[in-house]
C-alpha cells in the first residue's frame, strides 16, 4: 500500500451513513507508517475455520447505505447514481421516495423495498463512469457472501475459503422508524439462526447450537441493532411510558460492535431535516427538506438538548420540541414549501390542509424521536455472553453547536469538538459529560460498552482504514471472549 504520509477527508463529500457532498477538505499529517499489516497472512489461518467456535457475522449499514428499489418496475430508488435511479426533482420520482404523510394516505413509496447494501457507488463524471467503494471494503475485509474486491490488494484481502457460509447482510430501508428496523433485524436474525442451527447440523451433527451473531454496524446501523439488542421486538409504548430494556435481542447477538454510530445524535441529520440536502449536484440530484421531513429515522438522530447543541442567544433549544420548529420555521415547518408538499400530496386539494398534514407528520415523528432517545439513553449494561464494542473518529472538527436567529430561523456554526466530521466522539461514546462545564475527567456513558477505538478517519473512511480492519478481524476470528 505503500507509505501513508497524509490523510486527506472531504468535509461534505458524498455520504452514506449520514454526509453530504463536494466542497473542500481538511489534512491532517501523521507519522507515516512504515507498512500495514498483511491482513492475509495474520487471519487467513482463523479465516478457513468454519468451526461452531466461530460466531456468524451481520453486518449492517448506516443511514442511506442499503440500496432501495420499487419492485412493481424494478426501478432502484435510491443507489443508482448514473440517472438511472427516481428522480426526487420529478414528481414521480419524489413520491417513490417520500413516506406518506398520514398512515391512510397511499403512495408508491410504501411497495418500496430494500436491496443489498450499497457496495459500490456508481457514477459518471463527464461521461466517464467512476466506481466508489462504499461498504466494500468491510465487506470484502469479512469475505461477506463471498464478497471479493480486487482493488484492495493481496495484504487486503482475508481467504475464507470456499466453504464459507456464516457472513449476511442486513439490508433495510432506512427511510423509516428505526424501531421498526430493529423489529426487522429481529425476524432477520431468527431466520439466520436457524439456517446456521441448519448448516451446524448437517456438517457436523450438532442440533439445536445455541448461535450468537456478531453485530457489526456502520452509523446509523448502531442504533437499530442496539435498540433490538436492548428490546428485541417490543416497540415504545404508545401511552410514552419509558420501557425498560429487556435485552431480548441479546439472546442473538454475542459482540455489537458499532462504527461512528451517533448514539447521542448528530448536527448533521438536524440540518438535512432543516435545510434539505445536496448530495452532490449534478451527479446526485437534491434532496428537499419536504421530502427528507417524512423519513422518520432522522428524526431519531437528533441530538439530545443536555448537550446545549441549538441555541439561541442563552437559551437552549429542545430539538425534540414540535413548537420550536414551528417557531423557527424549520424543516416541514418552514416557509415556501406548498410546491413541494402539492407534489407529495396530489390528492389534497389545499394548500392549508396540506400544511397542517406537513406540521401533524412533523410533530409525531419528533415526539417519536423523544421517545426514542430516551428509551436509549437509559443505563443498559449488556448481560453477560454479550458485550458492547465501540469504533469512532475523533481527529476533525465536527460541529457541536449551532446558534438560531429567533428573526429567521437561520443557523450558524458556533463551535466545534473531536469527531469523524459527522458525529462527535462524544455521541459515539454517549458520553453524558457532554455540555458540563467543567468538564469532568471520567467518561459517563449509560451504554456498558467493554471497549472504544478511536481513529484519525473521516465517518465512512473508518471501515477503509487498515488499523480499523486489523483490529476487527482480531474481535471477530482470533480474541478469547469473556477475556
Amino acid at each position: 500500500m505503500g507509505r501513508a504520509q497524509a490523510w486527506r477527508w472531504t468535509r461534505r463529500g458524498l455520504l452514506l451513513g449520514g454526509a453530504a457532498a463536494a466542497g473542500g477538505y481538511a489534512t491532517l499529517k501523521l507519522r507515516p507508517a512504515e507498512t500495514e499489516a498483511d491482513l492475509h497472512l495474520l487471519y487467513t489461518p482463523s479465516a478457513m475455520q468454519h468451526g461452531v467456535d466461530r460466531n456468524p457475522i451481520i453486518v449492517i449499514p448506516g443511514l442511506l447505505g442499503s440500496r432501495l428499489r420499487d419492485p412493481a418496475s424494478g426501478q432502484i430508488v435510491w443507489g443508482a447514481f448514473e440517472g438511472t435511479a427516481a428522480d426526487p426533482g420529478t414528481a414521480t420520482g419524489a413520491r417513490l421516495v417520500a413516506l406518506p404523510f398520514t398512515d391512510a394516505m397511499r403512495t408508491p413509496s410504501e411497495l418500496v423495498t430494500p436491496d443489498g447494501v450499497l457496495d459500490r457507488v456508481q457514477l459518471r463524471v463527464a461521461g466517464i463512469p467512476v466506481a466508489l467503494r462504499a461498504y466494500a471494503e468491510i465487506l470484502s475485509t469479512l469475505g461477506l457472501g463471498g464478497y471479493r474486491d480486487e482493488a484492495l490488494g493481496l495484504a487486503g484481502r482475508v481467504n475464507y475459503g470456499s466453504d464459507h457460509f456464516t457472513c449476511f447482510q442486513f439490508s433495510y430501508d432506512w427511510r423509516q422508524d428505526n424501531v421498526r428496523n430493529a423489529q426487522r433485524l429481529m425476524a432477520f436474525m431468527r431466520e439466520k439462526r436457524a439456517f446456521v442451527q441448519a448448516e451446524y447440523a448437517r456438517r457436523f451433527g450438532m442440533r439445536d447450537h445455541p448461535v450468537k451473531f456478531d453485530i457489526v454496524a456502520h452509523s446509523m446501523g448502531g442504533l437499530v441493532a442496539r435498540y433490538a439488542m436492548l428490546f428485541g421486538d417490543a416497540d415504545l409504548p404508545a401511552d410514552g411510558a419509558l420501557p425498560r430494556p429487556s435485552f431480548a435481542g441479546a439472546e442473538y447477538m454475542a459482540r455489537l460492535i458499532q462504527i461512528g454510530t451517533p448514539n447521542g445524535g448528530s448536527l448533521d441529520a438536524f440540518r438535512v431535516l432543516v435545510d434539505g440536502r445536496d448530495f452532490g449536484q449534478p451527479i446526485v440530484p437534491r434532496y428537499s427538506q419536504a421530502i427528507l421531513g417524512t423519513f422518520a429515522s432522522v428524526y431519531q438522530l437528533l441530538p439530545r438538548a443536555s448537550g446545549r447543541p441549538v441555541v439561541a442567544g442563552e437559551e437552549t433549544l429542545d430539538l425534540h420540541e414540535p413548537a420550536t420548529w414551528q417557531q423557527m420555521r424549520w424543516g416541514l415547518a418552514g416557509a415556501g414549501l406548498d410546491a413541494d408538499l402539492a407534489t407529495l400530496m396530489p390528492d389534497v386539494a389545499s394548500a392549508e390542509e396540506r400544511r397542517r398534514l406537513a406540521l401533524a407528520l412533523q410533530a409525531r415523528l419528533l415526539r417519536r424521536a423523544r421517545a426514542f432517545a430516551a428509551a436509549m439513553d437509559q443505563p443498559a449494561t449488556p448481560p453477560p455472553g454479550t458485550e458492547l464494542m465501540l469504533v469512532a473518529g475523533d481527529s476533525m472538527p465536527t460541529a457541536l453547536r449551532l446558534s438560531a436567529d429567533r428573526g429567521d430561523g437561520r443557523l450558524t456554526q458556533i463551535a466545534s469538538g473531536p469527531g469523524d466530521g459527522v458525529v462527535l466522539r462524544d455521541s459515539v461514546l454517549l458520553d453524558h459529560r457532554q455540555g458540563q462545564a467543567p468538564r469532568g475527567t471520567l467518561a459517563m456513558s449509560p451504554m456498558g460498552f467493554r471497549r472504544a477505538l478511536f481513529l484519525p478517519r473521516e465517518h465512512l473512511e473508518i471501515t477503509r482504514d487498515a488499523t480499523f480492519r486489523n483490529n476487527i478481524l482480531f474481535w471477530l476470528l482470533e480474541e478469547q471472549r469473556g477475556a
